[in-house]
């Protein structure tokens, strides 16, 4: 005998939430891994910004004898004379708020989001005052959470 209904096809409420449920964890494991990639990103950059300030603030040192005071180095107009090699992008943290390279960025002492330069004389005193007796410096640069067991990435004068 012949049946008139015809069969419905389809899915079945349980099945939907099952694919549903299954998007949303992948989804949630590629959110979290693109968003540890950017962190690894932003911390290499700020490695290498660093370095690259170490450079250029070691090769001024041998052509003076003296490292720049805070003030110097945070001037724009200073730097454009004295260290025009330094690319003013690399004083940025990749996560600062404020990009703007043409205003002073670094700060005197280590935070979240920017690059600290703390200078002194030899004897660790302030050195503003008189900028060639500026003989030790530290620049600090934050993670964003630990790597190697550190917080911050810290470079300080060669000699």
């Amino acid at each position: 005998m012949l049946s008139l209904k015809k069969k419905q096809g389809g899915f079945t409420i349980v099945e939907l939430l099952i694919v549903i449920v299954v998007i949303g964890i992948l989804a949630a494991i590629v959110i979290s891994t693109y968003s540890g990639i950017q962190v690894k990103e932003r911390n290499s950059t700020r490695q290498t910004d660093i370095q690259m300030i170490q450079t250029r603030l070691e090769a001024f040192y041998s052509q003076n004898g003296y490292y720049p005071s805070f003030k110097s180095l945070n001037t724009s107009t200073w730097r454009v004379k004295n260290m025009a090699k330094l690319n003013s992008s690399v004083l940025v943290d990749p996560s600062a708020t404020n990009k703007d390279t043409s205003v002073a960025i670094l700060v005197d002492s280590p935070s979240k989001n920017a690059y600290s330069y703390a200078v002194t004389n030899s004897d660790g005193n302030s050195c503003e005052t008189d900028q060639t007796t500026c003989a030790k410096y530290t620049l600090t640069a934050t993670f964003e959470g630990t790597i190697n067991g550190q917080k911050t990435y810290v470079k300080q004068n060669l000699d």
